[in-house]
């Protein structure tokens, strides 16, 4: 692995950020580099959390839509493949896919779960 890996990279300048920076700062100029800071943390969140998440939005959807797609084993590929189901259960819904009881129940949990991994992404202590 090579080394600063990409989440070193980006606690490093957060750090900078939060620490050196930020303390010297007053105002809007220290209200964008607080924005900044918090952005990275956001950024190694998603970068912490994808390897679970990814896989497990991919399985649901397939599972939601019926589908028996195999998980592409890299990391663009399957993003690409989260976005395909997305947009397809998109179109699903607009068709009329949940309004049947049971469909309805598969539809809400899979977005109650959804939501709850982008709040652990963005705001983590929402919970």
């Amino acid at each position: 692995m090579e080394r600063p890996t990409k989440p070193e990279l980006l606690r490093a300048i957060r750090g900078f950020l939060e620490h050196e920076l930020m303390p010297e700062l007053e105002g809007v100029r220290r209200f964008h580099v607080r924005v900044s800071v918090n952005a990275l943390a956001i950024v190694l969140r998603e970068l912490e959390l994808e390897g679970e998440q990814r896989p497990a939005q991919h399985a649901r959807l397939c599972a939601l839509l019926g589908r028996s797609d195999l998980r592409p084993a890299e990391a663009r590929a399957l993003d690409q493949a989260v976005e395909a189901l997305e947009r397809e259960l998109c179109a699903r819904i607009r068709d009329g896919f949940g309004e049947q009881p049971e469909e309805r129940a598969r539809l809400l949990a899979h977005l109650r779960e959804t939501a709850a991994e982008r709040l652990a992404v963005s705001n983590p202590g929402y919970r």
